[in-house]
């Protein structure tokens, strides 16, 4: 109870009842929908807070968005990694492929090139792969995939598409080792092609060739061709060995230093030619007549 002329106290004083402010706000809110609805008042409004918020909204989401791009570039990250391991992986197969392709490809060629010359040697010959090179510092050898099972025998020529190799100088069951030309032990009996100058090459190490026993005066140029000779009736003649590189003519000795380098593949081929027995011209049966002994017998029947 309140007493006379005095205003209860602002913590006891009563306002509208809740229900009927409840009331009058949705009514008021109502009222401003249907307002805006309508008339499009509050659309000036809407625009400036939109424009008033934006950097705070733009604020409120950064940590947001710069979570999303943090785990999208760890993702992509990822995935680039991944990526350019699997192409790295393809990029070495391709590559070995590449260079089994390129070498298969220069072993037909130099298969082919064998082959033709076979055909054109008039002896039989035999294709053979070189396994490796033998481990003696001294001497230039090599062993090769075919053998006495495969009529390869000590003495034998061997050559690739451009010219003489070496001389297999012992024969096994499926092997067999090829002294090579440029051996200090190997000779080869050669002519210049130029001029038919004969000599004999001998292998002068480090992959070189010499002509000894020339006199300082022997008609011997730089560039000049060296084939074989044929007269020690192993090698076929004609087929191509050397190219002279270098001359020392000593105005005191008697002989002069011819050296020369290989025209084959000497230290570098893979497959090679073994060159077999000599392929002879058939010999004409005896009770053929010759032309000459025909002219004869016509002049002598003109004659009677």
């Amino acid at each position: 109870m309140t007493v006379a002329g005095r205003d209860p106290p602002p913590f006891f004083r009563r306002g509208p009842a809740p229900f009927a402010r409840l009331a009058f706000f949705v009514i008021v809110s109502l009222a401003l929908l249907g307002l805006d609805l309508r008339q499009r008042y509050l659309e000036p409004l809407r625009q400036a807070l939109t424009v008033v918020t934006y950097p705070l909204r733009t604020l409120a989401l950064a940590p947001v968005q710069a979570l999303r791009e943090a785990g999208g570039y760890l993702a992509a990250h990822g995935t680039l990694r991944r990526e350019n391991a699997r192409l790295a992986e393809q990029t070495v197969r391709a590559a070995a492929t590449l260079l089994r392709h390129e070498q298969l490809e220069l072993e037909n060629r130099q298969l082919r090139s064998l082959l033709a010359m076979r055909d054109r040697q008039p002896a039989k010959g035999v294709v053979a792969e070189v396994l490796y090179a033998t481990r003696d510092a001294y001497s230039r050898k090599v062993v090769i995939d075919k053998g006495t099972r495969q009529a390869v025998r000590a003495g034998q020529v061997v050559i690739d598409d451009l010219g003489v190799i070496g001389q297999v100088t012992r024969a096994f069951p499926l092997t067999a080792e090829v002294t090579l030309i440029t051996d200090r032990e190997q000779a080869v009996p050669v002519q210049v092609r130029r001029n038919a100058l004969r000599a004999v090459l001998f292998g002068a190490g480090d992959g070189l060739l010499e002509l000894r026993y020339l006199a300082g005066n022997a008609d011997v140029r730089e560039g000049d061709e060296l084939v074989t000779s044929g007269l020690d009736g192993i090698y076929l003649p004609g087929l191509a060995v050397g190219r002279v590189a270098r001359l020392a003519r000593e105005g005191t000795g008697a002989f002069a230093r011819i050296f020369a380098t290989p025209i084959a593949g000497v230290e570098r081929d893979a497959l090679v030619l073994v060159l077999g027995e000599r392929v002879l011209p058939a010999a004409p049966p005896r009770d053929a007549v010759t032309p000459r002994e025909q002219r004869p017998a016509r002049a002598r029947a003109g004659k009677k």
